[in-house]
This record gives C-alpha cells, sequence and structure tokens, in this order.
C-alpha cells in the first residue's frame, strides 16, 4: 500500500500544519464578511491519494471530518486511520459498491438519482441503520458532472422522504470551475437560496459546497461543510505507471 500514496515526510507534516492554519484563518475572516460564527462551518478533509500517516496529521490537528472518493482506496486505508475519524463518502457512488461502505461511513453526499437511494436504502435496513444522505445538485448543468438539475431536485427530494433507511440531510454540489469572484458568488447564492426553500418542508441542516479553489466565497455564502484536499495536502500526488 505504501507504494499508492507520496512518502510522508517531515517537510509534508510540517506544510499541512501550516496550510491548515491558512485555511482556518480564510474561513474565519468569510465567517465574520457573513456575520455567521465559525462553529457553523465543517472542515472536511479530501483524502483522495493521501497517506493515512498525513491524514492522521490533520486529524490530530482538529480535522475530524474525512472525505473519500473511492470505495476501494478507502477499505484500503480505515483501519490505518484514528478510530474516531468521521468518514463521509463524497464520490460517485456506484449500486454495486453501497453494501461495502453503508456501515462504514457516517454520510453519503452524492445521492443523484432514485435508483441509488433505494439501493442504499435496501443496504441500511439490512444492517436496520438510517443512512443521512445530501443529494447532490449539479447546479451548474454541465454534461460531464452528476447531480440532479435544480428543476428536478425537488421531486427527487421528495420522493426519498418515502424510504425508511435514508435521511436527507442537506445538499451538496459541485459548481464549474470559477475563479471570478462575482460568478462564485452568484452560484453559491444560487444554490443557498435552493436550499434555503426546501428547507421549509425538509428539515435539512447540511449545505455542501466550496472546495480548495473557492472555500471562502462558498463560505460566505452560506456553506455548512467544506471539502478541502489540494489547498490542505498539497498537489494529488499519482504513482508512476509500472515500465513495460
Amino acid at each position: 500500500m505504501a507504494s499508492e500514496f507520496a512518502p510522508c515526510t517531515e517537510a509534508q507534516k510540517k506544510a499541512v500544519l501550516e496550510r491548515l492554519a491558512v485555511i482556518r484563518q480564510n474561513i474565519a475572516e468569510a465567517c465574520r464578511d457573513a456575520g455567521r460564527p465559525e462553529s457553523d462551518v465543517t472542515l472536511m478533509a479530501v483524502t483522495k491519494t493521501v497517506s493515512p500517516e498525513l491524514i492522521n496529521i490533520a486529524f490530530d490537528a482538529g480535522v475530524h471530518t474525512l472525505g473519500e472518493n473511492r470505495v476501494q482506496e478507502f477499505l484500503s486505508k480505515r483501519d490505518a486511520y484514528r478510530p474516531d475519524a468521521e468518514v463521509h463518502f463524497i464520490g460517485h457512488l456506484q449500486t454495486n459498491k453501497v453494501r461495502q461502505i453503508i456501515d462504514k461511513v457516517k454520510l453519503i453526499h452524492s445521492v443523484d438519482s432514485l435508483h441509488l437511494a433505494e439501493e442504499i436504502d435496501k443496504a441500511a435496513a439490512r444492517q436496520g441503520i438510517v443512512m443521512p444522505v445530501l443529494i447532490e445538485v449539479n447546479i451548474g448543468g454541465e454534461a460531464s458532472k452528476s447531480g440532479v438539475s435544480p428543476a428536478e431536485l425537488p421531486q427527487l427530494l421528495s420522493q426519498l422522504q418515502t424510504l425508511s433507511g435514508i435521511r436527507t440531510d442537506g445538499l451538496m454540489t459541485i459548481p464549474p470551475p470559477m475563479t471570478d469572484e462575482t460568478e462564485q458568488n452568484r452560484v453559491f447564492a444560487q444554490m443557498r437560496q435552493l436550499y434555503d426553500s426546501l428547507r421549509q418542508t425538509v428539515p435539512m441542516h447540511v449545505l455542501s459546497m466550496g472546495m480548495s479553489g473557492d472555500y471562502a466565497a462558498a463560505v460566505r455564502n452560506g456553506s455548512t461543510l467544506v471539502r478541502i484536499g489540494s489547498a490542505l495536502f498539497g498537489a494529488r500526488y499519482y504513482p508512476p505507471k509500472p515500465e513495460g
């Protein structure tokens, strides 16, 4: 397993702590700008291709929520994590992989169809649990991304209320890449308005939006959970392919 991840050096550990201090400062400033308490925002460490040792450095520094993208990678690393880490599954989830994680994660972020929700519902029933989920919204209408459209969201949200093994805790979105702050604010505000309107009928409490490049704007516009990978751990590492 060690070859799958970048070596965890003392310099890397120090860099993670330094980056974490900057991220926390930026979140605090964004909360002040929006008149929100910092406790409103959960900082999630996105752990794709990151070594468990480095992830535990962030955990020991107070980042207790981890976001996993890939089922097999998660299963290969989970025993090396701190036992009280709160792990969320944030990647695209295939229905045939649901049973592998249903009893191992606290929240599934990427529900984008009734078909997937029904599979989670059945798996949760077999475990005797209710699985909290977020509905993934394709706020930018990008064909390359999963997620339900804003127009289809109310119907899917209503359908999920009929499933006893699922509890809809909120919404999640990954907007198109944006560097212009005005555009970031416009898209995140649109997502916040959608969330607020639907909370009138379903008691949701999680609005997950904002990643390494736009998390401050997301916080200013009401995000309650930001997903930070490269801004915390550095550039994503991919092992070299074997020769031959």
